[in-house]
């Protein structure tokens, strides 16, 4: 009985991730390094207030992160002549993922405070945890568990394989959030992050502009106006991808898919099928609906594959392995 329950209770954790499953819990350093939340919290105010963009680099970061060898700061390797492509690197995520800046800051603050004891891991989840709390006007209060360690394999190719990209249909994403134990809700929920933050006209051009498209021919048109027809690295705008509340975190998102005012076919996708086509009704319409799910599923992503005991290890510079 007793293997069999062993057993189960594993595959239980694998299933769910659950916190105490992950070895995760909230207040993690509650002891060890009692001032760290208010130490990154501190560092990510300074630069979300200075440009919003920044916080919607840090969410992005944190997911960016998750989906490529689980939440362990493999993101922010810098390339060595051991390893010349990390993840940082990859198409994904260069030139357009930001935020570095912020989590070197909130690193070297907090070793101050506590060497050798928080991991870049956790101050990443920390810091984009703090910046949906700015940009929703302290709407979005989250509970984020801590207690990862941070990875030492970063590979630029493996974000290919595992970031969805924007030219995903529904069935891609469902499959590709589902195969990080996160499922088609969560997608969903986890989508509504793009109603801040920008994105390089190549992402979208000529994809959405190209007719046929069921894209807002107005929203077209300024777009069109924004972007050149054919985007090069030399001349590839940024445009916002709200342009109702471009700097709030809010549900304005899905206000925007049911208007096809959105500008990736990821975000157009979300109407494709009933189910999927219902949450974004609710997410829209129903006050409070969309936050409270946010907070849920921003957890539950948190907690994607960490790395504990000897899996992973406590850097002192985040952008080096020990």
């Amino acid at each position: 009985m007793a293997a069999s329950f062993r057993l189960a209770v594993a595959v239980t954790c694998a299933l769910v991730l659950a916190t105490v499953c992950q070895g995760l819990q909230v207040g993690y350093y509650k002891k060890s390094c009692p001032g760290v939340e208010h130490i990154v919290r501190d560092e990510v105010k300074k630069f979300v207030y200075k440009n919003a963009g920044t916080g919607a680099g840090l969410i992005r970061m944190l997911f960016h992160d998750c989906f490529v060898q689980g939440c362990d700061g493999s993101v922010l390797l810098d390339p060595t002549p051991a390893n010349p492509q990390p993840e940082k690197l990859s198409p994904p995520n260069f030139p357009s993922l930001r935020g570095f800046e912020v989590i070197d800051a909130a690193k070297d603050a907090v070793e101050k405070a506590c060497p050798g004891t928080v991991s870049c891991a956790d101050i990443v989840a920390f810091a984009a945890r703090d910046a949906a709390y700015f940009l929703s006007r302290f709407y979005l209060k989250i509970d984020m568990p801590a207690g990862r360690l941070d990875g030492r394999v970063s590979n630029s190719s493996e974000a290919l394989n595992f970031l969805p990209p924007p030219v995903f249909n529904i069935t891609d994403l469902v499959g590709s959030f589902a195969a990080k134990g996160l499922d088609a809700e969560d997608m969903v929920v986890l989508s509504g992050a793009h109603t801040i933050g920008r994105s390089h006209c190549s992402s979208f051009v000529p994809d959405r502009l190209a007719a046929p498209s069921d894209i807002n021919a107005s929203f077209a048109n300024l777009l069109r106006r924004r972007c050149p027809a054919n985007p090069t690295p030399g001349n590839d705008p940024t445009v916002n991808q709200d342009f109702v509340t471009p700097n709030a975190l809010d549900n304005q998102y899905y206000k925007n898919v049911l208007a096809h005012k959105v500008l990736f076919t990821s975000d157009a996708a979300l109407l494709t099928t009933p189910a999927t086509a219902k949450m974004v009704l609710d997410n829209a319409n129903i006050p409070g609906w969309w936050e409270g799910k946010f907070k849920k599923a921003f957890v539950k992503m948190s907690q994607i594959e960490v790395k504990t005991g000897m899996q992973g290890e406590v850097r002192k510079n985040c952008r080096v392995v020990n």
